[in-house]
């Protein structure tokens, strides 16, 4: 969304004999008005009154700076005199000159005019989602009235959103006008967005690299479902050996790389966005994990802790580090190293996206708020105003903190909060955030999409997200199986182990797998089957009670999950029934019965030996015949 927020400038070029001219000399009231057609085309009507303060001076020309480079069909008209005006390109948008045909002179009276134009920049029909953006303006004080009215189309319904918040403008709605006083406006401008959610279509490629002379286990993370977003896998090649869900709610598919060995993974999906957190409980063991000092969130050094101690909430917290650190555009380039909570308290003015996340993150946990980063991808047609600057792939980084209140994880940008000059991004967010990974548990780890890189290619472009109309419903697919032994030996438990697979793009529900015998008891078993991310599997243990040692008989063990079945056919005898025990047995009675044919085979073949050795010795003994 590209935000005008520079907002609405007035130069007055005053020509005047023969004192000398003081801006306390006239008074200045605008009425704007911003008609939305339904092509998300803008026409701007400016009606502005000058009236004089004094009898000394008139004015001969105006001028309008406003944030909009795009500006066309531009008419401006003093009374009933059209006048020629003169547009100059600005670094930040477009300078309007109106030179005036008639002179007003004297106290109290009033030069009319209009300038009227048409431009894109206002709002943009994002698919399902519409964006009304309006400029603020420079400085109160310039203005003795400032009044607004946004006309959009009767289609898009009441806003989804109004920054800054402003309840008496909705509550003042008039069919589809929307008013708006000076006060309303300020500085950063009004931000207004329609809609329920939005869609992105998502194409990633992780590069992995195995450098060792033997195999590894190796993982990446795919966009995850979370309470702000829904997520749907439709292609992913090659497949993981298993995808499981980590700590902080990451979804991470594991891969086995041979020695030496390259592997391009592509991934292919839809994510739908929402407005509003869904809640999360999360126990008092695991909120723990995020209130510990780590590397880039040091939450327990003195300078950390005594800034927690004043700020003490999330939303004192939020406003410090917006108004602290400031957006160093400069480190995009360059590729600075992460400074961490404490680098960006030394080093204020040279801030990215990183810095605002990592003081937000030390602050809360020092303050006893568990809190995390989220990395992703987030929607912008300005960057300079929101800007994008995590590694390569231009992604951007944000904190999340939990709320007890209620029981969700609420995610804040401090980062454009800062940027777009005050843009209220703590009480709501948006629709622009799209989480890849979320870094709690540990402040670096695991890497986004975009993250991972060969050496001598990382300028490579690795995320592609464009904005999708549709998120075709995927049907879940779980898939159960049964582990156990087909023959078994009666008067010991029989165990046994569910096996489910997420066939499915999506994340799978938290349910009940229920296992069946006839024979066995427990008769009936529930084993409770945890939520599954796509492609994901999960092996449960089952048990059935130990039976007779006498048990001689055959069951059909049944598993049923979600509408689907599995069975496996089993046995059970008695050990002496058992075929490997009978094997067993008949080889203990071969080997029993051979030993003695055995020991009395090699005994007659010792005496035999024992014998001929005798005859042998004899026939050398006998004493030969002498001759008398």
């Amino acid at each position: 969304m590209k935000k005008a927020f520079l907002g609405i400038f007035i130069l007055l070029f005053l020509f005047f004999t023969p004192k000398t001219f003081a801006a306390e000399n006239f008074s200045t009231d605008y009425n704007v008005t911003y008609s939305i057609s339904s092509n998300a085309d803008t026409k701007v009507n400016i009606d502005v009154t000058l009236t004089n303060l004094s009898n000394n001076y008139y004015a001969s020309s105006y001028d309008i700076e406003v944030g909009f480079k795009d500006l066309r069909d531009i008419s401006t008209q003093q009374e009933s005199d059209k006048v020629s005006s003169t547009i100059i390109k600005t670094e930040n948008g477009s300078k309007i000159h109106v030179p005036f045909s008639q002179k007003v002179v004297g106290k109290d009276n009033k030069l009319n005019f209009k300038v009227t134009f048409n431009t894109k920049e206002i709002a943009q029909n994002l698919e399902n989602v519409w964006d009304i953006n309006i400029p603020g303006i420079s400085k109160k004080s310039d203005f003795s009235n400032f009044k607004v009215a946004v006309i959009y189309p009767s289609f898009l319904g009441p806003p989804a959103y109004i920054k800054p918040s402003l309840p008496h403008v909705l509550e003042n709605l008039s069919g589809n006008t929307l008013n708006f006083t000076r006060d309303d406006l300020g500085e950063s401008g009004i931000s207004l967005a329609f809609g329920k959610f939005q869609i992105y279509n998502f194409d990633l490629t992780y590069h992995m690299q195995n450098t060792n002379l033997f195999s590894i286990k190796t993982e990446l993370a795919l966009p995850p479902t979370t309470n702000y977003q829904d997520v749907q896998i439709e292609k992913i090649n090659p497949k993981p050996l298993n995808v499981y869900i980590d700590g902080d709610g990451n979804w991470l598919a594991q891969y086995l790389l041979n020695a030496s060995q390259k592997l391009d993974v592509k991934v292919n999906g839809k994510a739908k966005v929402y407005l509003t957190p869904r809640t999360e409980k999360v126990s008092k063991k695991d909120l723990d994990s995020y209130l510990k000092q780590t590397s880039f969130w040091e939450s327990n050094e003195p300078k950390i802790k005594k800034l927690s101690e004043e700020l003490k909430t999330p939303k004192a917290i939020y406003n410090y580090v917006v108004k602290t650190l400031k957006y160093d555009f400069s480190r995009i380039e360059t590729q600075s190293p992460r400074l961490g909570a404490l680098g960006a308290l030394g080093k204020p003015d040279s801030a990215v996206c990183l810095e605002f996340t990592d003081l937000f993150i030390a602050l809360a946990r020092s303050a006893g708020i568990p809190a995390r980063a989220v990395n992703g991808y987030a929607y912008t047609e300005n960057e300079r105003q929101r800007p994008l600057s995590f590694i390569k792939d231009v992604l951007h980084a944000w904190p999340e903190y939990y709320d007890f209140d209620s029981s969700a994880w609420v995610m804040v940008d401090p980062t454009w909060g800062n940027t777009t000059n005050g843009v209220d991004y703590f009480n709501v967010l948006d629709f622009d955030h799209f989480a890849f990974v979320k870094n709690g548990i540990k402040s670096s780890y695991p890497i986004p999409a975009g993250g991972y890189k060969y050496s001598g290619n990382l300028n490579v472009k690795d995320v592609n997200i464009s904005i999708s109309k549709d998120f075709a419903k995927t049907e879940k697919n779980l898939v159960p199986s049964i582990e156990i032994s087909e023959n078994n030996i009666a008067g010991f438990p029989i165990k046994g182990k569910v096996r489910v697979e997420n066939r499915s793009g999506v994340l799978s529900n938290s349910l009940n797998a229920y296992v069946y015998s006839d024979n066995f008891t427990p008769s009936y078993q529930n084993i409770f089957v945890p939520v599954i991310p796509p492609f994901g599997k999960v092996i449960l243990d089952f048990a059935f009670n130990k039976t007779d040692i006498l048990t001689n008989e055959a069951d059909t063990i049944r598993i049923s999950l979600d509408g689907k079945s599995a069975y496996k056919n089993i046995h059970i005898s008695p050990v002496f029934l058992d075929k490997w025990f009978i094997l067993g047995g008949v080889l203990i009675v071969i080997f029993i019965t051979a030993i003695p044919i055995t020991y009395s085979g090699l005994r007659r073949i010792s005496l035999f030996r024992q014998k001929r050795d005798n005859n042998l010795r004899g026939e050398g003994d006998k004493p030969t015949q002498k001759s008398i």
